[in-house]
């Protein structure tokens, strides 16, 4: 093979090996939760990357996490709920009018309903802009 033949290895190529590393990773974590856990885990992978596509999914302290440029944003694991949950990284805003000073960064569920996911899909769409 000739030089001209090679193609060239540059930075998207290794964002996009890093990209399939990490989601590889994810979704052996996803593989390895319990049932029922096991199918929110996989449809909530879905949504966060149907949601927010400049995500990369790595796998971090053994759960699911989803980072933009480096910074981790969001992450899920399954105990005896689901967690879902964001980090300082992410875009978190003070709701409107609220008397408090306090940020939503982690929720709870036992299943992942239409109401549920698109709740999930606004709060992921609003914490990686």
């Amino acid at each position: 093979m000739t030089d001209r033949e090679r193609k060239p290895v540059g930075k998207p190529a290794k964002k996009a090996a890093k990209k399939a590393e990490g989601e590889a990773a994810v979704l052996a974590k996803i593989a390895a939760m319990p049932a029922p856990y096991r199918a929110m885990g996989e449809r909530l992978h879905a949504l966060i990357l149907r949601s927010a596509p400049a995500l990369q999914p790595t796998s971090y302290y053994g759960m699911p996490w989803y980072a933009k440029d480096g910074k981790r944003v969001c992450f899920f694991r399954a105990n005896k709920y689901m967690t879902f949950g964001l980090t300082e990284e992410a875009n978190l805003t003070r709701e409107e009018g609220a008397p408090h000073q306090l940020l939503a960064s982690a929720w709870y569920f036992t299943a992942l309903d239409d109401p549920t996911e698109a709740k999930l899909y606004a709060i992921v769409r609003k914490a990686a802009r």
